[in-house]
């Protein structure tokens, strides 16, 4: 109760006399945070988040325990302090971000993370030059990403995703060369993809769950995380190749076609592919003995892939959980996949494919917990197997699934 009528009183302070403590704080940037504050429903500040704190009785700057969440620089000098950075908590505050954000022009660090603010992100942000972090994700920002933020050449991290943005990609986003992080996933955003390959210190891209379409475009040799999933895009993944130092890509959920190559599976540092739900055809596993690969996770399910099981997974030496259920793989299951299940790998995904013959006996010695599943096949597959478990399909159905690919 002490806490709530303590914002109470602040709040009625700052209404009547703003901006009348002696401070040694810049005065327009008390404004500013007061501008701040009283864009958001005070309802929504609860007694123990960081704007409950922010007390004008008292200097931004220099009081003790208060101002949660706001940095600033401090001069030896005898001049004014500025107010650096707000990074506030994700208490739910329920508001606008007011315009008067652009006035704070020594601001490095805009973060306001999971919380409901609304509305379109201000104009004035991109007022911001000196900005190298600003991360709006989790909130119910609305409109377009306007060109301005090409303005803010110091950023190195920007994080809009989920919220409602909409319309395309600024084409010029690629004159940020200070970019390490680009995170615009979980929004409404539609268009094509623009070349990024100017971004030469992008590690991180993150342009899942949109509306984006069209083929790969240029992309930064520098990314070690790549996830377009969820979108419509389209084409071939061959310009991927040149992404050496990718640790995690997900391309899953789009129209991508033809081949999955084998210089992606051998990236050195390579430890997750998701590349389900597409239309790719065929993938190159070479074998990869002697190389050092660090491959986990692959993840190629709801493709039409044919032919034999890659017998060189077994390879990998790292590789862990396997899913390449729901393709048109035919022929035996390799006794070497039942070695690696009773030894590394964890899991198995194998159903809904076009397999025959019987399950090699090594399936059968497992004594290990493993998940998996081999149901919808035309296998002869014992049910005392635990990833037997569920139908199979008529053997015919499986044999003029054979004969229909040799046709092709």
């Amino acid at each position: 109760m002490a806490s709530s009528s303590s914002l109470l009183i602040s709040l009625f302070l700052l209404l009547v006399f703003p901006s009348s403590v002696l401070s040694a704080t810049l005065r327009s940037d008390i404004q500013s945070l007061e501008s701040i504050i009283r864009s958001i429903d005070p309802s929504s500040i609860s007694p123990s988040s960081y704007l409950s704190t922010w007390d004008f009785s008292e200097d931004p700057c220099e009081g003790s325990g208060t101002f949660l969440g706001v940095m600033c620089s401090f001069t030896l000098e005898n001049t004014t302090s500025r107010v650096t950075e707000i990074d506030l908590d994700d208490d739910g505050y329920d508001g606008f971000l007011s315009e008067a954000i652009g006035n704070l022009t020594e601001l490095t660090v805009l973060s306001l993370n999971n919380n409901r603010f609304r509305g379109p992100i201000p104009e004035t942000v991109f007022q911001l030059r000196k900005l190298t972090k600003l991360t709006l994700s989790g909130n119910f920002f609305t409109g377009d990403i306007t060109p301005g933020i090409t303005k803010l050449k110091e950023l190195k991290t920007i994080d809009l995703s989920k919220n409602s943005l909409a319309g395309e990609i600024p084409p010029r986003i690629s004159g940020l060369r200070s970019l390490t992080h680009l995170i615009l996933s979980n929004n409404h955003l539609d268009g094509r993809i623009p070349a990024l390959n100017g971004l030469w210190k992008l590690q991180v891209l993150e342009l899942g769950n949109n509306h984006l379409f069209g083929m790969l475009p240029k992309l930064p040799t520098s990314l070690r995380t790549l996830s377009l999933c969820y979108n419509s895009l389209a084409g071939r993944i061959s310009p991927l190749h040149r992404l050496k130092h990718l640790v995690s890509l997900d391309v899953s959920q789009n129209r991508f076609s033809g081949t999955i190559g084998h210089e992606i599976l051998t990236f050195t540092e390579i430890s997750r592919i998701n590349v389900s739900f597409n239309q790719f055809i065929s993938i190159e596993v070479i074998p990869v003995i002697g190389m050092e690969t660090h491959l986990r996770i692959l993840d190629a399910e709801g493709n039409h892939l044919q032919g034999p099981l890659p017998l060189n997974l077994a390879t990998y030496g790292n590789l862990k959980d396997i899913n390449l259920r729901s393709n048109m793989f035919s022929g035996d299951i390799p006794r070497i996949y039942g070695k690696r299940l009773e030894n590394s790998w964890r899991s198995l995904y194998l159903e809904n494919n076009y397999l025959t013959g019987t399950l090699p006996e090594e399936f059968q010695r497992i004594s290990k917990q493993i998940r998996g599943s081999l149901s919808n096949n035309c296998l002869q597959c014992p049910k005392n197997v635990t990833i037997c478990q569920g139908v199979q399909k008529p053997k015919s159905q499986c044999t003029n699934a054979m004969q229909e690919e040799d046709l092709k």
